[in-house]
């Protein structure tokens, strides 16, 4: 049987050797060699001929990230490893995912497809911001849920009049699947955008008063929808307002709008690099779920064993 080895490009190296460490394997050596002019060259410093290969890195801004990927994983293909599949724990550019508005690309089928042509064998990846993503691959995706993570920490809790609720309507099926498992309630809170990042209006469907409110979303960006969403539920007669999201990209002001915030709590996991100063913020990680995933994929066994079913 083939052997594995984990590399980690350079921004999410944080997370793979938490990985590594979880899979009982030392991290892979690779080094990212810069040109003057900025180019990127990443070079294996050690063998990956007829190895399995696992890549890991969160595809976050700059564009750098993707590319830096790309061309690891063209090393590694023209270094003749086995296999090579991309862990990616978050996918970026997954909010453009369709045409929703003349002139504009469908910018996650395009990172689907270079990462395709550059050879990657198989992704695993982890809260798409959409599932349907999945099809935009040819290749097989082993799309990880966050709710293995997240549903153990609440239990942790212990809150005695839990309800969840969903920031927008298009989230209700992933706030539902918690609902399920608590035998809770839900709630939505409609919104309307005027343009990206800002809400100019926001309505809540359903009764929180007297209750534990917990938020759910696969990514936060700003903050400016959540925290405006807590002080809804807040004035609404909410207990308490805490969030559960898988991906902290936390751009521009959002540290400063989340501790300011009516919010007890965000807890996020560890896909995107956070904070330690963070007061307001709880960092569950990931690192043992696709370590999991790692041996399933190297097994050839079904993965259907890391989701948690209500």
């Amino acid at each position: 049987m083939s052997v594995v080895k984990i590399f980690a490009a350079k921004n999410s190296k944080y997370l793979g050797e938490k990985i590594a460490k979880a899979f009982g394997s030392p991290l892979g050596k690779i080094e990212l060699q810069e040109f003057s002019d900025g180019e990127m060259c990443p070079v294996f410093n050690e063998s990956v001929r007829g190895f399995e290969i696992f890549l890991i890195q969160s595809t976050i801004p700059p564009s750098d990230n993707f590319l830096e990927l790309l061309l690891m994983i063209d090393a590694a293909k023209r270094s003749s490893a086995k296999s090579i599949t991309v862990v990616l724990p978050y996918f970026g550019y997954a909010r453009q995912d369709r045409k929703d508005k003349p002139r504009v690309p469908v910018a996650a089928k395009l990172m689907a497809n270079l990462l395709s042509a550059a050879g990657a064998d198989r992704i695993v990846t982890c809260d798409l911001h959409a599932d349907q993503i999945q099809g935009f691959f040819d290749i097989p995706v082993d799309h990880l849920d966050g709710t293995a993570i997240f549903v153990p920490y609440l239990r942790s809790l212990n809150l005695k009049n839990i309800i969840f609720a969903s920031p927008d309507v298009g989230g209700v099926k992933r706030t539902r699947s918690y609902a399920k498992f608590f035998k809770a309630e839900l709630v939505v809170c409609d919104k309307y955008r005027s343009r990206a990042n800002e809400v100019t209006e926001m309505r809540l469907i359903g009764d929180v008063k007297d209750k534990d409110v917990v938020m759910v979303d696969d990514m936060i960006d700003t903050g400016g929808t959540l925290c405006k969403a807590a002080q809804l539920l807040t004035d609404k007669g909410a207990k308490s307002v805490r969030a559960v999201i898988t991906h902290g990209v936390l751009s521009g002001s959002a540290y400063e709008n989340i501790e300011n915030s009516v919010l007890t709590e965000l807890a996020v996991t560890d896909t995107l690099p956070i904070r330690e100063d963070a007061k307001k913020i709880k960092v569950l990680s990931v690192a043992d779920l696709m370590a999991k995933a790692i041996r399933i994929i190297h097994d050839n066994a079904s993965i259907s064993s890391l989701f948690i079913n209500p």
